[in-house]
């Protein structure tokens, strides 16, 4: 198999040091730890989180995702000067994400203030079995002859989320000559985390420990021969309360010192040997193939890949993925409608199992989302546009401080932007459809389709002989407190459809519903197009004046027209976020014709920023669709760059997690053209200029597909001999095995 891209740092920059936390940030869909260097630097935010693992400092703040003690720093002194390449001079410098196996490896050369020269190698990965494993290794060579190493290392717990404290201090300890044990519990005492680290060090070392200032810490101390490399590995165990094997007492601290033990007796080699095996299972069974004239579609590709796999939570349906992944603290960790529709795809077509455990996590949650709706005047279930783990509402009430005005902006999106509601439908049918998974239909898919239809059967008005939906928000979060908004019409309507006949499918009589049912479905304005072809985003929109966007289109992602606009002002004016009416040809795409989704396409792309990361490869994947395919490949390369171009601070916070797996969307969905939602499985080929070959693997109804495109030939593999249907170009064609078709349409 050929090996997936590394993904390198050209150079050092104290500039970009949280951008390549986040890029290069290890992990195993449980652990995520922020690829900060070893040795402390003033504005390096470090992190590492364990999915679910939430809580709330106090009354005034929301729940986030906790940054848990720090285990990767260390403070590195030769012959008395600490290592910092801000300081001395750096000969030489690499540091690189090892894709292939998770690795994170790093190796320069550094001249101390004083002169010595010193060669300096770390590395670090995420174990991907056994999930609480992290394994770090420091190798130090003294080039210049004799010198002094002090390393002093262990648990550091004053770590914060952004100076907010989830954690107390229940026990620090010491065990032998080498294990520091550090257990701490959130401040309201629910849940506990414990982590246990063992340093393997050179035999003629000495080592003391402290514990002060809640850090948990081994100094370690040796010698340095000439040209000798001295290595020192450390071994770290991440328990906490929401492990299957949790025990609330001391057997519990003993068998995570147990484990870590049998782990470190293996060694950083043979560990690292077998995180490589379960990257290879990995990169052989989902890659996806993208030779191009242009290199770095590939590597985009690899990057996305590589966090999919990160962020996913195999191990666990209470957790599910937040808006930054397991990367950084942005959002507070916190699950928005990017999972159920950008994200969920990725794991459906490689890894069905996962996908029904994202849905599981929203049926988990399923009476708080009718709570929710209760307490808002509706039925059925309105689920929280922030979630995190109890299934509660987790949006902030307000905004950042207005610096001018010092007031706090109100966050409306809690209160109007229900889409999500109709999103989670969505994303139950698309696994149905591709799984064919009655258990899960019959135990959660039915329930979750039938609450939320509910819900918008109760959401809408009637006024004169129709039913609307009034005061909401779309995807397209300038525009707030419309009604009649496209979008969250169209996907409740389709809510509403596919609950009656998922329903009656499986043989759930309710007439009542049926016939509530029917009545919205014949009623619910569903805004049509004009003349042009263009459907109208709301009510009132296409009434407001136009604003000339050339300067901030050149400033996309960075929502600079805030600079110069209050957002009541960009409410009244042709400004749009994202389209979300494009965002709609996309998602129900056979409900409109290909002229309907160009005329929408061509609208509404002048009048958007883009200042939403999920906004270009959206359009890439229409405007593939379209027949755009010059502009779908721009599209599609500008979405790439969202986190992995030149700007230094764009993923500080955390990858972009949802533009991450839209990377691998609009490859499959826009230039291969695929669809599935109805339950045939569609393609339509249309590679871009450029592109010699495509191809992707795909998990459908029980069956393993490899596609292979280029541009004059349509090839498809699979594993067993059952009988299937695909569409290509819309004629159908059956086969076993293989299916082969030549020509440039492929048809």
């Amino acid at each position: 198999m050929i090996q997936p891209e590394i993904l390198r740092e050209k150079e050092f920059s104290s500039h970009r040091l949280n951008k390549y936390a986040s890029l290069h940030a290890s992990g195993n869909g449980r652990i995520g730890i922020r690829a900060c260097h070893e040795e402390a630097y003033t504005d390096q935010q470090r992190g590492m989180v364990v999915a679910g693992f939430y809580h709330r400092a106090n009354a005034t703040e929301v729940t986030e995702l906790v940054n848990l003690p720090d285990i990767t720093g260390m403070r590195i002194e030769l012959d008395g000067e600490s290592l910092s390449l801000l300081s001395g001079e750096l000969q030489s410098y690499q540091r690189e994400l090892r894709t292939m196996n998770g690795e994170l490896f790093r190796t320069f050369i550094w001249t101390s203030p004083a002169g010595k020269r010193f060669q300096i190698e770390t590395r670090r990965f995420v174990a991907q079995s056994p999930l609480a494993l992290v394994v770090c290794r420091l190798v130090v060579t003294s080039l210049d002859g004799a010198a002094r190493l002090c390393v002093t290392t262990g648990i550091d717990a004053t770590q914060t989320n952004s100076g907010r404290q989830h954690l107390n201090e229940r026990s620090v300890r010491v065990f032998g000559q080498n294990v520091l044990q550090g257990s701490y519990q959130t401040t309201d005492g629910q849940q506990q985390v414990i982590i246990t680290s063992q340093c393997q060090i050179p035999a003629q070392a000495s080592s003391s420990f402290s514990a002060k200032n809640r850090q948990l810490l081994q100094h370690i101390n040796m010698a340095l021969l000439p040209g000798e490399a001295v290595t020192l590995d450390k071994f770290s165990w991440i328990a906490t309360s929401l492990d299957a094997d949790f025990l609330p007492d001391n057997r519990w601290e003993e068998g995570c010192l147990s484990s870590l033990g049998a782990c470190a007796a293996k060694g950083f080699g043979n560990l690292l040997m077998e995180n490589t095996r379960h990257w290879q299972r990995y990169w052989q069974a989902s890659r996806v193939k993208v030779e191009s004239d242009f290199p770095q579609d590939q590597r985009a590709m690899d990057f996305a890949l590589y966090h999919l796999k990160l962020m996913l939570p195999a191990h666990d349906a209470r957790a599910s993925v937040a808006a930054k992944g397991l990367t950084g603290e942005g959002y507070k960790g916190h699950v928005f409608w990017d999972t159920e529709i950008f994200i969920l795809p990725f794991a459906l077509f490689n890894a069905p199992q996962q996908a029904r455990q994202l849905l599981e996590y929203r049926y988990l949650h399923l009476k708080q989302a009718q709570e929710k709706a209760q307490r808002s005047g509706y039925q059925g279930a309105l689920f929280p546009w922030e979630s995190a783990f109890n299934g509660e509402e987790e949006t902030p009430e307000f905004a950042a401080i207005n610096i001018r005005t010092g007031l706090r902006q109100r966050v409306a999106s809690a209160l109007a932007e229900h889409h999500l509601v109709a999103d989670i439908a969505y994303a139950t049918v698309g696994y149905y459809q591709a799984t064919l998974d009655e258990n899960f239909m019959r135990e959660m898919g039915l329930a979750l389709l039938k609450e939320t239809a509910l819900f918008w059967m109760s959401r809408a008005v009637s006024e004169q002989g129709r039913l609307n939906i009034r005061n909401v928000i779309g995807p397209d979060e300038y525009t707030e407190h419309v009604d009649n908004n496209a979008f969250t019409n169209y996907m409740a309507h389709y809510n509403v459809q596919m609950a009656c006949m998922y329903l009656r499918q499986f043989a759930r009589q309710d007439e009542e519903f049926f016939a509530k049912a029917a009545d919205f479905l014949s009623h619910l304005y569903l805004p049509q197009p004009d003349e042009n072809g263009v459907i109208p985003q709301d009510e009132s929109f296409l009434s407001k004046p136009v604003c000339d966007l050339t300067a901030y289109k050149s400033q996309q992602g960075t929502q600079a027209i805030l600079l110069d606009y209050s957002r009541a002002e960009i409410n009244e004016m042709q400004i749009l976020k994202q389209a979300d009416t494009v965002m709609l040809m996309y998602l129900l795409a056979e409900q409109f014709t290909p002229h309907c989704q160009r005329a929408n396409l061509d609208f509404y792309e002048p009048r958007t920023i883009h200042d939403s990361s999920l906004s270009k490869s959206v359009h890439a994947i229409v405007a593939a669709r379209a027949g755009r395919a010059e502009l779908a490949l721009q599209f599609y390369r500008e979405a790439c760059g969202i986190d992995l171009g030149d700007e230094p601070h764009s993923s500080d916070d955390g990858i972009h997690a949802a533009a991450t797996s839209a990377v691998w969307l609009a490859a499959l969905t826009g230039f291969a053209g695929m669809r599935y939602q109805s339950g045939e499985l569609h393609f339509s080929p249309a590679l871009p200029q450029g592109w010699h070959e495509l191809q992707f693997p795909l998990h459908w109804r029980g069956a393993v597909l490899r596609v292979h495109l280029s541009p004059d030939a349509f090839r498809l593999h699979k594993t067993d001999s059952t009988p299937l249907t695909v569409w290509v170009h819309g004629q159908p064609h059956h086969f076993t095995e293989s299916l082969i078709l030549k020509g440039s349409h492929h048809e």
